[in-house]
């Protein structure tokens, strides 16, 4: 079977039985079963991804659709997905592949050497792990950022975080940044409505920031959900504690799809709400998502306020910054790690593979 392979993390118990240390969920899969996230099979009592190297989605995107807008701003990302999650969100975006299980009738199977091939063929220098959740890709991944920093490419997951902290110690040598989405802010919501554990994530987000891995979180708005001032408050306040005033939040736009459609989108008014008061509290660098045009999306100075970057969707529009990334009205230092993407001689942003 292609995409069959000794998984890695995992104790075996009695009668083949195997516990899968992956994630925080640490299945207890008895002989033929799957994990939460379908992914990872107990086979005569020896556990078995089912999904290494199987590529459900593969696309050049700007970084900044990650989002990540504080690490080599503008730059093409070389971005690949496979199929599973060990969440069960009900307004997943990406739910045909992030709620399926692998097959080769909707994936192809591609190598680690293939992959860091042909991100090197287009120009892209970072490979990105997106769409679904890439941490139960983690035998591929793993292979194949560490064959990418090699060839001196860089990696980046866009990830929910749910993840136990030593496999996470064995990848972060090999990861560059990280996106996390902080989908709620209140534990019963995360086991309730999402599956997973709250603490477990914020603990490794904490990790990946400690290890100096960049770091940007995600918060997604969802009407009566997580849209509370005070949940929101007690994020800002960790974000602050735990990762610093310079770490990035972006505050994203909630549309309605698969289990969700029948709540309305976000109201601009909550998320312009939720921008001040994230600022009010002390961080720096705070955006608005899934909502192109808003004043939200610009980089502002952290002391003149005048805008340094200035974005419509994914798309830088103005730059206003030194070569060692400083302001140009008043040289304040501004956080971002790497150099802005000048290459001009293709158009990446509509170019699929």
């Amino acid at each position: 079977m292609l995409g069959k392979r000794r998984a890695l993390f995992y104790s075996k118990l009695t009668d083949k039985r195997v516990r899968c240390e992956l994630c925080p969920w640490n299945c207890i899969l008895e002989d033929g079963r799957v994990g939460l996230c379908r992914v990872r099979k107990n086979i005569g009592g020896e556990l078995y991804t089912l999904n290494y190297g199987i590529v459900s989605s593969m696309a050049i995107d700007p970084i900044e659709k990650k989002p990540l807008f504080h690490f080599h701003p503008g730059t093409p990302i070389f971005s690949i997905s496979t199929f599973g999650c060990n969440f069960k969100c009900p307004w997943c975006q990406n739910w045909e592949i992030s709620q399926a299980e692998p097959s080769l009738s909707y994936g192809t199977y591609n190598s680690p050497e293939n992959i860091v091939s042909l991100a090197s063929k287009y120009g892209t220098p970072l490979i990105a792990y997106t769409y679904n959740e890439p941490l139960i890709w983690y035998e591929f991944i793993l292979d194949t950022a560490r064959l990418a920093k090699k060839e001196g490419l860089m990696n980046v997951l866009v990830t929910n975080g749910h993840i136990n902290i030593k496999p996470l110690e064995t990848l972060a040598p090999f990861i560059d940044a990280a996106n996390v989405d902080i989908k709620a802010f209140n534990p019963k919501t995360y086991l309730r409505i999402i599956g997973g554990k709250l603490e477990k994530v914020l603990e490794a987000t904490e990790y990946m920031k400690n290890k100096g891995i960049h770091v940007e979180t995600t918060y997604l708005v969802v009407p009566g959900l997580n849209d509370s001032v005070d949940e929101f408050k007690s994020m800002v306040r960790w974000h602050l504690e735990k990762l610093g005033e310079d770490t990035p939040l972006h505050i994203s736009r909630f549309f309605p799809h698969y289990k969700y459609l029948n709540v309305e989108p976000t109201p601009t008014s909550k998320l312009e709400e939720f921008w001040k008061i994230a600022k009010e509290m002390g961080l720096k660098y705070v955006y608005v998502g899934n909502l192109p045009g808003h004043k939200g999306e610009n980089t502002y100075c952290p002391s003149c306020k005048r805008v340094v970057i200035a974005r419509i969707g994914f798309m830088i529009t103005g730059w206003n910054l030194t070569d060692d990334m400083r302001c140009k009205f008043c040289g304040e230092k501004i956080d971002i790690r790497g150099k802005r993407w000048e290459k001009k001689d293709r158009n990446y942003w509509w170019m699929y593979i």
